[in-house]
């Protein structure tokens, strides 16, 4: 029988305590350590009864750990990472995989260079809805993919806000929230060839956006819109509408995500499909619904459990650096689109 597998958490904020709980159910896996310089992370390690570090690369070095999850702070995310690829312990790298394209594609090169892997935690493509989406879509259900419409619209409370960083540039909701809604675009609808967008902080008036109107144009002829406000009283977000997570209040008939093409369409995440009866019928007949199943799993919990098989050698990462980093390439074309008034091209990772 294999030994469980000891994983160290370097960063114990509320996304590196999520992993916990879920690391505490599996048997596969168990917690070695935590690296954190932050004044509550003594007593989260004395709770989990591990060694607290404040120094990662200590940590590395004493409690050698076979795998590790990085859950700090955004900017540290590639330092960190690329520090466990060359003590050879393969990472769980928390989303944004960086900041910076050129860290990223440093990242990249250090992992393929030396073997080490490492798996982004864009959770959602872990959820079983998705990976049913996505094969509804390559199966040809919906025909020709030709338009996609993605709604994050919700409610930021003022205390958010009272964390200095939060109010920063770079903190706003492109790299924070809308990150997750256009990674699961790339991996539901193909890469994006360009973007045009207009962002505004005209709610808040902070040094970041609160809203963002984006225009995609798809490799494979399809277009989409991505329309995102953390300031509206409104139903329709992969939070709220998932149920995901239960920390959000559910608002299970409401739709975050449109696909459509010439055979039929999609709404995510009820997963009910329209079509009509016969291929070539038109707007005069009625069109069919179908209620999509899929066998529900907890995101996190599965991503964890593909973690373990790819530090253990049995498995590649679903979301390799280079990948997440083709994501993150789409957040900054936007950017950029929104800051000239351009239409731009995401850069090659």
């Amino acid at each position: 029988m294999t030994s469980p597998l000891r994983i160290a958490l370097i960063g114990a904020g509320v996304m590196g305590r999520q992993h916990h709980q879920h690391l505490q159910a599996l048997a596969e896996a168990q917690l070695c350590a935590i690296a954190d310089p932050g004044p509550q992370a003594a007593d989260f390690a004395a709770e989990c009864g591990v060694p607290h570090f404040a120094d990662h690369l200590q940590m590395l070095e004493q409690a050698r750990p076979e795998a590790v999850i990085v859950a700090n702070p955004n900017a540290l995310h590639v330092s960190t990472a690329l520090d466990c690829i060359a003590a050879g312990v393969p990472v769980l790298l928390e989303k944004p995989v960086g900041v910076h394209l050129n860290e990223v594609r440093e990242l990249v090169a250090a992992s393929e260079r030396s073997g080490v892997p490492v798996l982004v935690g864009h959770h959602r493509r872990h959820n079983p809805l998705i990976a049913r989406a996505r094969e509804l879509i390559e199966q040809g259900s919906l025909g020709r993919l030709t338009t996609v419409t993605a709604l994050w619209q919700v409610q930021k409370p003022d205390s958010y806000y009272d964390i200095a960083w939060r109010r920063e540039a770079g903190a706003g909701m492109l790299l924070t929230n809308l990150i997750h809604d256009l990674d699961l675009l790339r991996h539901l609808c193909g890469e994006v060839r360009q973007v045009q967008a207009i962002t505004s902080n005209g709610v808040r008036g902070f040094a970041n956006e609160d809203s963002a109107a984006v225009l995609l144009q798809f490799e494979g002829g399809a277009l989409g819109s991505l329309t995102g406000s953390d300031a509206v009283a409104a139903p329709w977000s992969w939070e709220l509408d998932s149920g995901e997570n239960p920390v959000y209040p559910r608002q299970a008939d409401q739709p975050c995500y449109l696909l459509a093409g010439t055979r039929g369409a999609l709404s995510i995440p009820q997963l009910k499909r329209w079509h009509y009866a016969e291929d070539g019928a038109g707007w005069h007949q009625p069109l069919l619904q179908v209620q999509e199943g899929f066998e529900a799993g907890e995101a996190l919990r599965r991503q964890l459990l593909h973690f373990i098989a790819v530090a253990r050698g049995q498995a590649q990462p679903l979301i390799s650096a280079a990948d997440a980093g083709r994501t993150l390439a789409l957040v900054e074309a936007i950017r950029q689109a929104a800051e000239s008034g351009q239409a731009c091209a995401p850069e090659i990772i």
